[in-house]
């Protein structure tokens, strides 16, 4: 068995700074942005949900993931490590952090058992709309409705899922930057500007300024319902990936020169104008389409936008376009969640990458197939309770545990400029009230990423 440090010393990592920043976007723009946050942008009134948003973002952005970057480059390991080496500091005992850290690490594999099953469906409604099955349903939505009713049943994307394994493999077991970076270097850049181009299309056909004007109407009664700010700010939070896990181990890859602060701020940046350009892709298309987007869920990507994109000017090309893009954000977003278990499995048992690669990802393929009938309430349960635990107990290890000269150093190195007095009470007190917010709100709503 190897040992940590030898393990550490071989350590592979991200070649340059936006590959880092890329790949963090990644993991960031899924499917919270792309089904999730232009259902709430429509659902509680454009402008007024967007401010809070946008205001929880800042919050998280300059606080949690500035954090969790900084808690994986200064320890160079994933959550268990990450989290042994802040008890360490204050109590000199290891095994207690280590064992707390497992949960980021079962939260992280068990989101991306349930991601896989999601990326089934991608993968197939793809494939689809490359073979024009997809605009051969048209806009009855007994076939559309059918159609993903068979693909999310019990074992109903059997092969979907091994390709969606496979994809997956085929980038982790190149390693971080031979694998994780140079896909996302790909894939990102490819995404925005397919979303650009379907948004500036759908810009131009009938009725699709009347998304436009929702997503810019501010309704200043709504922002004093406690449900806006809520709802807002569960979906920062899970929005911008922060959940002790796959933040922590993309930080324990990234250079000593690299300023963390600007990496951070980059990432919240961008992965808000992903989700942005979701909104005015899908808001529109509803509106073009004379559709009443009132819900989120896999019900508004694989039934009726389906129908949407069906019924418009030029919909066969604005359905592979945007399926493309779906899958290129899930694809990101599933290696990153994968990366943590993987990442375990090298550090604490010394194992090759491609044999640590291969094992999680056969488990993880096996437990998906088995849980396809059940996904939606597998997904539930870990968004809900496992990821804000996580974020709270990367909060606590970092800020509260580790110590705030700990911090400070982590933060700071590589930075040409020293962050200011303001970060570490927000991140010791505002930051950690939210995450244990995050916890009871979803408890008590039922989800609110």
């Amino acid at each position: 068995m190897a040992t940590e440090n030898n393990v550490l010393q071989t350590r592979d990592g991200f070649k340059s700074r936006w590959g880092f920043i890329l790949a963090c976007i990644g993991s960031a723009v899924g499917m919270g942005n792309i089904w999730r946050f232009p259902a709430m942008v429509s659902l509680y009134g454009g402008m007024t949900f967007l401010i809070p948003y946008i205001i929880f973002v800042i919050l998280i952005g300059s606080s949690g993931v500035i954090g969790e970057f900084a808690l994986g480059r200064s320890t160079g390991a994933g959550p268990v490590g990450a989290f042994g080496t802040c008890t360490k500091i204050r109590t000199g005992n290891k095994n207690i952090g280590e064992t707390i850290g497992m949960l980021p690490i079962l939260g992280s594999l068990a989101l991306a058992i349930g991601y896989t099953c999601v990326m089934g469906w991608i993968f197939k409604y793809t494939f689809i709309s490359f073979s024009g099955g997809l605009f051969a349903m048209g806009q009855d939505m007994k076939v559309i409705g059918g159609t993903f009713g068979a693909t999310a049943s019990a074992w109903g994307a059997n092969l979907w899922i091994v390709i969606a394994i496979i994809a997956s493999f085929a980038i982790m077991a190149m390693g971080i930057s031979g694998g994780i970076e140079k896909a996302n270097k790909v894939m990102m850049p490819v995404l925005f500007g397919l979303f650009l181009i379907l948004g500036i299309y759908i810009s131009t056909l009938p009725g699709a300024s009347n998304g436009y004007k929702y997503i810019f109407k501010l309704n200043p009664a709504g922002l004093a319902n406690p449900k806006v700010w809520i709802y807002a700010f569960g979906q920062a939070f899970f929005s911008l990936s922060v959940a002790g896990n796959g933040s922590v181990i993309y930080g324990s890859y990234l250079s000593k020169d690299e300023d963390i602060p600007t990496s951070a701020w980059n990432v919240a940046l961008f992965d808000t104008i992903a989700a942005l350009l979701a909104a005015f892709v899908i808001i529109p298309a509803m509106a073009v389409g004379g559709a009443e987007l009132s819900s989120g869920g896999p019900g508004l990507m694989f039934i009726y936008l389906v129908k949407v994109f069906n019924g418009m000017a030029g919909g066969r090309i604005v359905g592979i376009i945007f399926f493309v893009c779906v899958l290129f954000a899930g694809v990101s977003s599933i290696i990153n969640l994968y990366e943590a278990p993987v990442a375990y499995l090298q550090e604490k048992f010394g194992a090759k990458r491609v044999i640590a690669t291969g094992t999680i990802l056969a488990v993880g393929c096996v437990v998906a197939l088995c849980i396809q009938a059940i996904v939606s309430q597998w997904m539930d349960v870990v968004s809900i309770y496992i990821c804000p635990l996580g974020a709270l107990l990367a909060g606590i290890m970092f800020f509260w545990i580790a110590g705030k000269d700990f911090v400070l150093k982590a933060v700071n190195e590589g930075s040409k400029k020293a962050i200011g007095s303001w970060f570490y009470p927000v991140g010791k007190y505002v930051y950690c009230a939210c995450a244990l917010i995050a916890l009871i709100a979803g408890a008590i709503l039922g989800g609110i990423g």
